[in-house]
């Protein structure tokens, strides 16, 4: 459980080399697919060649992650996400996957591939309200240790009535500006979102990680 309600980063994710590479790999992909999601919450499936070089960069952070997410095993595919003036993510909640489940979602992954003039910052909420729990824990044979708790799962799509209930709920909200080239690691039931940008371009890549059970 405390994994999912982690914090930690990664600086020097990829080399400027790689930054370099992987941002002209996305313009060449974007123009081709001709469109940005309206919606920078939605993301594009990044290319086989930025996912390659994505998990290259997670297998050799590997040691760094597991200092906090022991369990964390590699990443699932990777997100592109482009947000401009305006544009951000409200606040909301993945949770943790079903107990026994074969992938188990412990933490996810925003790496930073260019930061807006003004505006954009990452976020986390936290909160000692029992309004984000379930009455779900696991119990044994779960991936997760029994007596494990379960969040609730509100996320960007879900009712506006689930969303109300969540901008209600009392948090304390933890601000970060990262910069470019940083991976920003998060645990799976932390509430969490992007303040809008107010000038320039604020791009970067989403995976989750998932756990190995023997670990």
């Amino acid at each position: 459980m405390t994994e999912t309600l982690a914090v930690h980063t990664v600086e020097g994710f990829l080399t400027p080399d790689e930054t370099v590479q992987v941002i002209k790999i996305l313009d060449e992909y974007l123009a081709v697919a001709g469109r940005i999601p309206a919606r920078p919450e939605d993301g594009v499936r990044a290319p086989e060649d930025v996912q390659e070089i994505l998990n290259a960069a997670v297998e050799r952070a590997l040691p760094s992650i597991r200092r906090v997410f022991p369990s964390v095993a590699g990443p699932t595919p990777w997100d592109y996400h482009d947000f401009g003036p305006g544009r951000g993510i409200q606040p909301h909640l993945h949770g943790a996957d079903e107990p026994r489940a074969r992938q188990q979602r412990v933490a996810r992954v925003a790496f930073h591939l260019q930061e807006a003039e003004r505006g954009g910052e990452f976020f986390v909420d936290t909160s000692a309200s029992e309004a984000l729990w379930t009455d779900r824990f696991a119990g044994a044979g779960s991936g997760f240790v029994p007596g494990t708790r379960f969040a609730r799962e509100i996320s960007h799509d879900a009712s506006p009535e689930a969303l109300a209930e969540l901008r209600a709920v009392p948090r304390t909200r933890w601000t970060s500006a990262p910069p470019a080239g940083t991976a920003i690691v998060y645990g799976a039931q932390l509430v969490h979102g992007v303040l809008p940008v107010v000038e320039g371009r604020l791009r970067k890549l989403i995976t989750n990680l998932v756990a190995d059970p023997s670990r």
